[in-house]
């Protein structure tokens, strides 16, 4: 059995993305799951000077240490103007300068979902892009788009999309207990 930490990149209290990443971890079986909120752990804005004068926030810390304490990380991503939104790349800057392989070891599976045709693709490639050079390992990812044409009431309502997920999660699971 591994551990697994889950959170969406989002700080809204209406996210699509933490409903998307809702249903994802409901279909995680035989694993040990710890669902998080970001917005428990709150970051001021990252600058040099912060940091040079006021060392790292306690919750860059914690963050850090809850991620080095699971094996595997399944993570919404979220989308503002084709980029992960500031709160989200805000916590990656706090959390690389805090320690630059703050992911070394960990096998994620990135989702991401938006109201637009693309999912939140733009997002979601940066994301998978950045997360190598802090020593995460990008297992799968999926993008599902149009989220209120094809999510209603926690499920996905799209039967292809839906089979999609499973794939992803079959292929994820495997791979972290290799």
């Amino acid at each position: 059995m591994k551990k697994i930490l889950a959170f969406a990149g989002s700080n809204s209290s209406t996210s699509i993305n933490q409903q998307l990443l809702n249903n994802v971890v409901g279909r995680i079986q035989a694993h040990e799951i710890k669902q998080i909120k970001l917005t428990d752990y709150p970051l001021p804005i990252y600058s040099q000077d912060r940091e040079k004068n006021e060392d790292f926030p306690v919750n860059a810390t914690i963050i850090r240490n809850l991620i080095a304490d699971n094996d595997a990380l399944v993570i919404a991503v979220n989308e503002h103007n084709g980029g992960p939104s500031a709160f989200f790349k805000n916590i990656i800057d706090w959390l690389s300068r805090l320690d630059r392989n703050f992911l070394d070891g960990k096998k994620i599976l990135l989702i991401s979902t938006s109201p637009g045709k693309r999912g939140a693709k733009s997002s979601l490639e940066y994301t998978q892009n950045i997360f190598g050079r802090f020593g995460g390992e990008v297992i799968e990812s999926f993008s599902l788009p149009s989220f209120k044409d094809n999510f209603e009431d926690g499920k996905v309502t799209n039967e292809v999309l839906d089979m999609g997920i499973e794939d992803v999660l079959t292929t994820f699971a495997h791979q972290i207990e290799s």
